[in-house]
């Protein structure tokens, strides 16, 4: 996570925009038609115009492979020029596919996202749930993943919160798997050091985890279960989470924790009663008012 924590120092920023184009959300000038060559067309000019209101004060986007992948071939291109674009506008891009499979087919995932002649980017969200087989091929590639643990979906405890023989939850184990793999498969370069002017609290490997803003207690006894693992939090903002819901995620340094909005972000433009034509302005207003109420409570941790 060495890269992504360089970014939100260097922004003093925790907010990841989620890229989750929803067509019928989207200013009418955005639209240029409803086939499928339109459509992403269409997803790319909008994800571009959001990408240059706010590369300059958040870290990282995370676009859903879902909302491209519907479209066909034109909206996974769409996704691959949206990744390149973020990536040369200085973002860490986190593509969100919660793949996996068995080992030879996780590999193929891994080389789809996470290589240079892939998606090249520079992590991938996982489903954790193969075992240690089906993660190998993804640390291997010497990227960053986010493995799910506690999902926002208000269904997630249907399986997450069922307690196992051992006492622990279904996420806990899965939050202690992923510190195990992260750092079996973590080189020196994937995660920040002393050295490099954070303290032992903000050193944190390659395999992070996904626990949602919605379940507060959870996150704090995961932050205390796991302390070297970073945290993907979505949920805050149109699923109900709110900056004082994230506070435990954070360490001494103000690190350890990415928070995403989507919705909150990217439509914010639709709550002015404007007819969008000021939609990339609006989410980068609506990214700051977001980032300065999330860095009260990290700058109420920093020691």
């Amino acid at each position: 996570m060495k890269e992504l924590i360089e970014k939100i120092k260097q922004k003093n920023s925790v907010v990841l925009v989620g890229l989750d184009p929803f067509i019928d959300s989207f200013p009418k000038h955005i639209i240029k038609g409803d086939d499928k060559a339109e459509i992403a067309e269409s997803i790319l000019e909008f994800n571009k115009q959001i990408i240059d209101s706010v590369y300059d004060i958040i870290p990282a986007v995370k676009p859903q492979a879902a909302f491209y992948e519907q479209f066909g071939w034109q909206g996974v291109r769409a996704l691959e020029e949206t990744v390149r674009y973020a990536k040369q506008k200085g973002l860490y891009v986190i593509l969100d596919g919660k793949r996996n499979d068995i080992s030879s087919t996780a590999a193929g995932y891994a080389k789809a996202f996470l290589s240079d002649y892939g998606m090249d980017a520079d992590c991938l969200t996982v489903n954790g749930y193969l075992g240690t087989d089906g993660i190998k091929p993804f640390t291997d590639t010497g990227r960053d993943i986010f493995v799910l643990a506690k999902t926002s979906n208000p269904s997630s405890g249907e399986l997450q919160d069922r307690l196992l023989d051992s006492g622990e939850t279904v996420y806990e184990a899965m939050a202690k798997l992923c510190d195990k793999w992260g750092v079996a498969g973590a080189s020196e370069a994937d995660g920040a050091s002393e050295a490099d002017g954070f303290s032992e609290a903000a050193v944190y490997h390659n395999v992070g985890i996904v626990v949602g803003a919605t379940y507060p207690e959870q996150i704090a006894r995961l932050r205390a279960l796991v302390p070297k693992v970073f945290f993907l939090i979505p949920g805050y903002g149109a699923q109900g989470g709110k900056a004082e819901d994230i506070a435990a995620a954070f360490d001494s340094d103000g690190l350890g924790a990415l928070v995403n909005s989507s919705r909150g972000i990217l439509y914010a433009w639709k709550k002015t009663g404007g007819n969008g034509e000021d939609f990339a302005e609006v989410a980068r207003a609506e990214a700051i008012k977001m980032r300065d109420d999330i860095n009260d409570y990290r700058n109420s941790k920093i020691c």
